[in-house]
């Protein structure tokens, strides 16, 4: 990987996923895309090869997204891996809903907008980078509790319904992208459950759970991601490589 776009890269995920690559490889080149670029931090070593973009995966604007990208990614860069890390479980007015009663129209639309809808359009916008001879990587940070056939449990109701609307924007992508910017493996990844922002709050409940640590969780996903080929095209895959149920 070379040329690599993280979207969240202020994330726990996000923000792992792209020192694991720095301290891995020394030509990678990362463009970082967040809410608040001057909150990023990494090391001033690195700084030369980290370009933090402004944006918001709620500010749903293709075109305003296209442009602004265009300022910052040069015209002939060849992007061989993108990495949707941007996602959202609780916050604001926004909580794991245990009934029916919970749900909220408001948390509903928040959290496909920013687990969901944000993802197609970023790639869309991304679209005239990715269309060169080399191999491309897609990596959308699904949930393995947004399979629909491995639910068992109920509740989570926005978190599982914008994670399986997630996948199905995969299996779309994965269908029409192979026409267009051949070759290229779209896939969704379960990341694993990790220790970040997104989960803390839970931690009682988590631990009977194998928790990562946000490296760790790093390193498994850039090992898939590695491993990709366009063969791989269109599967949803846990962290440890192994294939997961829709």
């Amino acid at each position: 990987m070379r040329n690599v776009v993280i979207a969240g890269i202020s994330g726990g995920i996000g923000s792992a996923f792209a020192e694991w690559l720095l301290e891995g490889d020394e030509a990678v080149q990362i463009w970082g895309l967040c809410r608040h670029p001057e909150a990023v931090r990494f090391p001033a070593t690195d700084r030369k090869r980290i370009h933090l973009i402004p944006w918001d995966a709620l500010a749903l604007e293709p075109h305003g997204l296209a442009e602004r990208l265009a300022e910052h990614l040069p015209a002939d860069l060849t992007i061989d891996t993108v990495v949707y890390a941007a996602g959202i479980l609780h916050g604001e007015a926004l909580q794991p809903e245990k009934r029916i009663e919970d749900i909220s129209p408001g948390a509903l639309v928040h959290a496909f907008q920013v687990n969901a809808a944000a993802f197609p359009l970023l790639v869309q916008a991304l679209l005239p980078w990715l269309r060169h001879r080399e191999l491309k990587r897609v990596v959308a940070v699904s949930a393995k509790v947004g399979s629909i056939s491995d639910n068992h449990l109920g509740g989570w109701y926005a978190y599982r319904a914008s994670k399986a609307a997630l996948n199905m924007l995969v299996r779309n992508l994965a269908i029409e992208l192979p026409r267009r910017c051949r070759p290229v493996a779209c896939v969704a990844v379960h990341p694993g459950t990790t220790r970040t922002r997104l989960s803390a709050p839970f931690e009682q409940s988590l631990t009977q759970l194998n928790v990562h640590d946000p490296a760790d969780t790093a390193g498994n996903l850039i090992r898939v991601a590695q491993s990709l080929s366009d063969q791989d095209n269109g599967r949803f895959i846990n962290w440890d490589g192994k294939d997961l149920p829709w």
